[in-house]
């Protein structure tokens, strides 16, 4: 079972926000592009986004449905691979201080990848989920930028305008 965490400068309700948008899936998801809600209302139980997998001229469309949601808390994710099967992607938010631990865990649940499941596919998966959680940090981190929140790492130690 890959699991993996990531402790995120902004709160959990930050964190949640980007999360909460399935327009944003691709922005943080590894191997993803154009990300949109294709049933109920993303992240309720049954919702299903779905996004793009580019793969060189090829393109394959695939599924995620929230299976779980305790919101501002934890998202519980079916990706649908196609041929491969299927996993189970949990994520799960604590407060730590003023930031956010994030951490995530996913493991096959049906098809091919739940057969061909070795240490060699959760290396490989320790990899994505540590590219994955460092695109989320850099999403939130942004949004707090952008709407007036905390500062970022490249902002440490810069001294901000009145009123700024």
């Amino acid at each position: 079972m890959a699991q993996r965490h990531r402790l995120i400068k902004a709160t959990p309700e930050e964190v949640w926000g980007i999360l909460a948008d399935g327009e944003r899936y691709a922005d943080w998801v590894v191997g993803t592009a154009r990300s949109r809600p294709v049933r109920g209302d993303w992240p309720e139980v049954g919702a299903a986004i779905t996004y793009e997998i580019r793969l060189g001229p090829l393109r394959l469309h695939n599924e995620t449905v929230v299976r779980r949601c305790l919101p501002g808390r934890e998202l519980e994710l079916e990706a649908k691979a196609g041929p491969l099967g299927t996993a189970r992607i949990a994520l799960e938010l604590r407060s730590w201080g003023d930031d956010t631990l994030i951490i995530v865990d996913e493991h096959p649940l049906q098809g091919a990848g739940g057969k061909i499941h070795n240490v060699a596919v959760e290396a490989l998966i320790q990899l994505r989920h540590r590219e994955m959680l460092r695109r989320l940090e850099e999403v939130c981190e942004e949004a707090c930028r952008r709407d007036g929140g905390r500062p970022g790492p490249s902002d440490q130690g810069r001294v901000r305008p009145a009123g700024a």
